[in-house]
Formats: structure tokens, C-alpha cells, sequence
């Protein structure tokens, strides 16, 4: 399994532009520097009304596949 760590500081205005199909993806860089491409959709449990803001991580798997991504 491969662990990804990143933050992200979204405006509620913002994110609801990604979700909507206007970009339905989220591109993070992560604290290594590695970007990666995340459907908007996984972040939905973590969207408050202020937007999305907090330290994550991305579990894969050795074939980078999602497993599960965690508000830290």
C-alpha cells in the first residue's frame, strides 16, 4: 500500500464548481511534491460549509488504485 499526505484549502464556492461536473477532478501536490489527480466526489464527506480544509491522506494500492482517503 502507498500512502499519500496533502493539504487542501477550498472554498465551499469553489469545490461545488468541481463536483458539478465543471472539473470534476481535484489535482493536489502532495508534501513530497508528487501531484496527484483525485475525483472530486471522494472528497464529499469532508466538505463543510466553509469548503474543504485540512490535511489528508491517500491510501493505494501497489497498483495506485484508490483505497480510501482520511481528513487527518
Amino acid at each position: 500500500m502507498n500512502q499519500y499526505y496533502f493539504s487542501l484549502n477550498i472554498s465551499y464556492q469553489t469545490f461545488l464548481a468541481h463536483y458539478s461536473g465543471v472539473a470534476s477532478n481535484v489535482l493536489v501536490t502532495t508534501e513530497n511534491g508528487l501531484r496527484l489527480q483525485l475525483s472530486a466526489i471522494k472528497f464529499r464527506p469532508f466538505l463543510s460549509q466553509i469548503g474543504l480544509n485540512g490535511r489528508f491522506r491517500l491510501t493505494t494500492d501497489q497498483n495506485n488504485k484508490f483505497i480510501k482517503l482520511e481528513m487527518l
